[in-house]
């Protein structure tokens, strides 16, 4: 058995998500608590704003070893950046506005004690992840909640949207094609398999997203590191 092949223990992956916390600038590692069992990572602790609690996930989701992730990181705004509803309705309105990629005639914009639903329709996943990032660093944002559908003008047939997405996945450079398998009927895709690390799996569902003619990507890869 090689080093690459051994599994990581708790307590390296702990000590490493905590590093990993450090290194990032947009997150102050003392604020938060990090627990491990199996792979599993428990993020704890408050935070000052929204923005910080996704920096903080994402972040140790790049640490090699970690299985998944599970985020209970409470948001707890200063009376300084404290929002009424219609001012931070305002705001997201504003956001989606200004961002060249979001079709903000087709969305609707929600807010509840500071906690974002975005509704609606696009043609491509990328515009719905693109309407999330530009109201999830706004000033009083607790969190946010994306229903927006998916919806893409083309009807691919099953065979041609798996074969497309076959062959994205063997051109990329972090995904392990030959370990990933692809069903689809109509415009919803099945991705399988087995993978070395959270970034991986991520990748191949972004990968299938990008296919024209996907409504829903769902995504049955696991992790196991070292695999």
């Amino acid at each position: 058995m090689t080093a690459a092949t051994v599994r990581r223990s708790d307590e390296e992956i702990q000590h490493d998500v905590l590093e990993e916390l450090k290194w990032d600038a947009r997150v102050q590692p003392n604020e938060i608590g990090v627990t491990v069992q199996q792979g599993v990572v428990t993020l704890l602790g408050w935070v000052d704003n929204y923005g910080k609690k996704w920096a903080a996930e994402r972040t140790t989701h790049r640490v090699r070893g970690v299985v998944a992730v599970a985020n209970d990181i409470e948001v707890r705004l200063p009376s300084s950046a404290e929002r009424t509803d219609a001012e931070i309705a305002g705001a997201a309105t504003r956001a989606l506005e200004w961002d060249a990629f979001v079709p903000i005639e087709r969305l609707e914009v929600t807010v509840a004690q500071g906690w974002v639903t975005l509704k609606g329709e696009v043609e491509w996943e990328f515009q719905r992840r693109a309407a999330e990032r530009a109201v999830r660093r706004l000033s009083g944002v607790r969190g946010v909640t994306n229903l927006i559908a998916v919806r893409p003008r083309i009807n691919p047939s099953a065979t041609e949207l798996r074969h497309d997405i076959v062959d994205a996945l063997a051109r990329s450079a972090t995904t392990e094609a030959g370990r990933i398998t692809v069903d689809s009927e109509g415009g919803r895709v099945v991705v399988k398999g087995v993978v070395q690390s959270w970034l991986q799996r991520e990748e191949a569902e972004r990968i299938a997203w990008s296919a024209p003619g996907v409504t829903a990507v769902e995504n049955r890869i696991t992790v196991e590191p070292g695999a």
